[in-house]
């Protein structure tokens, strides 16, 4: 069992309650908040290892939080996001938020997403090998196979991969990826970055129309997919 914090922000008293029930009984320590101000006082007064934040708050709201909490905490934070907020959702994983789900969601993915957050936030360096299933990316030698095979990547598709593999179980946008791989000033290039990934995909994919590794979650960006 497990005896981390997961503070939740959200204003609806019964997501409050049904997360503070369905968390505990996993073994969490859970603090709920139901404005902005009241989550950014408990996380001063007990940080926690997990926030769970709600983006439509009274008071401040998510994205605010999100910039404050970025302030002076590297805690992991998973944004609640009602359907059709992709820009807010976009916006807050600029601001510092490590995952994001949509409301309704169901439990056993928040928990599964909350163990993504906690592995992370040890703070351990990726390891020179990255491996998820059959593909394995050994970035001592820029070397990437699948099957034990070699896949011959260009430089700009094996630096995609190996940011994705990197972050894997996290959610990617398509600017934090486009900077990181080209720098500042391609920000707003999603559609060079389309054709890259679609590229990407005919090489390490058994099915590139319907992906496996490489996951897109709509209008954000990109997720790899985490090992068990």
């Amino acid at each position: 069992m497990s005896s981390s914090r997961v503070l939740v922000v959200d204003d609806e008293p019964q997501i409050r309650r049904a997360l503070r029930v369905s968390l505990a009984s996993h073994g969490y320590d859970v603090q709920v908040a139901a404005s902005g101000e009241e989550a950014l006082e408990l996380a001063a007064g007990a940080p926690p290892d997990v926030v769970i934040l709600d983006l439509v708050l009274p008071g401040l709201n998510g994205l605010e939080v999100c910039q404050r909490l970025r302030q002076w905490s590297p805690v992991p934070i998973i944004v609640l996001s009602a359907r059709g907020q992709e820009r807010d959702k976009v916006e807050a994983l600029d601001l510092g938020a490590d995952d994001y789900l949509t409301k309704p969601f169901g439990m056993d993915e928040l928990l599964a997403r909350i163990r993504v957050a906690l592995r992370r936030a040890g703070g351990e360096a990726p390891p020179p090998v990255l491996e998820s299933g059959e593909l394995r990316l050994d970035q001592a030698r820029r070397l990437v196979t699948l099957r034990g095979e070699p896949v011959h990547l260009t430089p700009t598709e094996y630096d995609i991969l190996r940011y994705l593999m990197a972050n894997a179980g996290k959610v990617v946008t398509h600017r934090a990826l486009l900077a990181a791989v080209w720098g500042p000033g391609y920000e707003d290039s999603a559609r060079m970055l389309r054709v890259f990934i679609a590229q990407l995909r005919r090489k390490i994919e058994p099915v590139p129309a319907r992906p496996t590794y490489v996951r897109t979650e709509p209008a954000v960006g990109y997720r790899f997919r985490a090992e068990p």
